[in-house]
């Protein structure tokens, strides 16, 4: 194989990596951000290790900490909004990250309304109150996975911008 061919290779791996990156917000059981950082890591060792600089690898950190958080924020925040609990926001917030390992890719939406419901009804709330704090939930996922999408995006971008200028 020349090195042109072996480059070429590299390339359709990381742009599948990208690709698979952004699967994995709907099969959350795909860890997003490691897929994307082995895209960048493949460019670095196989391709150029001299063009991301240290700016590149802080602001990928930074977005990678933001993209950790994202669901766990999204939930806790449209939980508390629609009404429930603090408890209620911590059930969820606990409940997206085990739901992601049960019956992906729906266990990340189901069981955060299921806690949430549970939690809210212990607490003596009616049961509509109940239903609008697991709907908050609900919400909350899609936020998240919304707000995943835009930073994996500008998180590629980025990369691109700084291979190809």
């Amino acid at each position: 194989m020349g090195v042109g061919t072996l480059d070429i290779i590299i390339w359709v791996l990381i742009i599948a990596l990208f690709i698979l990156s952004f699967i994995g917000i709907v099969f959350p059981i795909i860890p997003s951000v490691l897929v994307l950082w082995g895209g960048f890591l493949l460019y670095q060792f196989l391709i150029n290790s001299e063009q991301l600089n240290a700016a590149f690898w802080i602001g990928m950190s930074i977005f990678t900490v933001v993209l950790i958080l994202a669901d766990i924020i999204a939930n806790s925040y449209f939980v508390k909004r629609f009404g429930g609990s603090k408890w209620g926001e911590r059930g969820a917030a606990i409940a997206v990250i085990f739901g992601s390992f049960i019956i992906p890719p729906f266990g990340i939406i189901i069981l955060p309304f299921l806690v949430v419901f549970f939690i809210e009804i212990l607490q003596s709330k009616t049961v509509g109150e109940a239903i609008r704090a697991s709907i908050g939930s609900l919400l909350g996922f899609l936020g998240g996975a919304l707000a995943k999408i835009v930073i994996q995006m500008i998180m590629i971008i980025w990369f691109f911008i700084v291979v190809l200028l």
